[in-house]
């Protein structure tokens, strides 16, 4: 069966999965922490046996940690997962994330849209730490399925893009992915071959593999947590942007970064920032926008 715009509302089973403090030293490496960083190796998110620092795990690992969602009990329909595009992705961290927990998840299907050639699935993910039951993050994700759509169906809200500042940005940091930075990527649990095998990833259209959409989120959250935050993942609170091109791995990312207005209410001040990420001269990661705290 096609698309199944029946599905929305629908809410999996909890699902329970674990990390260790190696999977969190895994994701760093794979989101460029170490090898990219230009004023140090990051230590604190690459190793876990320094005498002077704590291990800690990257904000943005969220968005892996919880993959694939809940449990069993949602059925969308199919789709060819060579056409499967990566749209938004967002997350809200309720509290830090711990280096090593074992959560439980539930994701609901928030919407389905036909977009003519395509159909827009949304999901919202929710992981509870099973140690006290107390929500850990929230993940938001959109897919885009081509050849999904043409159904009718609603085509849901229109994207609200306001751009960016019409000044120069508050701050650009620069990395470059490895050739093989989605071979390293991967690892963390995406397993699509659309970002390791030519062959699947020309049946999508695609000269190349390309870089997850994800990874390139990963290195956008690290300039973020360093510019933003310097470095505290304890403000970092939320993240969110729209996947506008693909990255091939070995290119360099340029994010640029706006802050914005911020406020001053006590035990809830905190500040936000609009950010893009390029390659060259594509903009690669758009609408983006961040939340943290002063």
């Amino acid at each position: 069966m096609p698309i199944n715009p029946d599905a929305v509302g629908q809410i999996s089973q909890p699902k329970e999965s674990s990390w260790t403090s190696k999977d969190s030293l895994l994701y760093a490496l794979g989101v460029g922490a170490g090898a990219t960083d230009p004023t140090g190796f990051e230590l604190e998110f690459t190793t876990e046996n320094t005498r002077d620092l704590e291990q800690k795990a990257l904000p943005t690992m969220g968005v892996v940690l919880a993959m694939g969602g809940g449990g069993g009990g949602i059925d969308i329909g199919t789709y060819n997962p060579a056409l499967l595009v990566h749209g938004e992705q967002g997350i809200e961290l309720h509290r830090p994330l711990p280096v090593a927990a074992t959560i439980s998840s539930t994701t609901k299907v928030a919407g389905i849209y036909d977009k003519g050639k395509a159909a827009l699935v949304v999901f919202e993910t929710t992981a509870r730490d099973v140690a006290d039951g107390e929500p850990l993050f929230t993940n938001t994700t959109s897919l885009f399925m081509r050849g999904e759509g043409g159904w009718g169906g609603d085509r849901g809200p229109s994207s609200q893009s306001s751009g960016p500042p019409e000044r120069d940005p508050d701050h650009v940091v620069s990395y470059t992915t490895r050739p093989d930075q989605a071979l390293l990527y991967r690892l963390n649990g995406d397993r699509n071959p659309l970002h390791s095998d030519p062959a699947f990833a020309a049946d999508g259209g695609f000269d190349k593999p390309i870089l997850h959409g994800l990874c390139t989120y990963g290195f956008t959250g690290r300039a973020l947590l360093h510019a933003c935050c310097s470095g505290d993942p304890d403000r970092f609170k939320s993240m969110s942007g729209r996947f506008s091109s693909p990255v091939i791995p070995g290119e360099t990312l340029d994010i640029k970064i706006w802050l914005q207005a911020s406020n001053t209410d006590g035990d809830n001040a905190g500040t936000t920032a609009f950010f893009q990420t390029y390659a060259g001269d594509r903009v690669v990661l758009d609408n983006g926008h961040l939340g943290f705290t002063i």
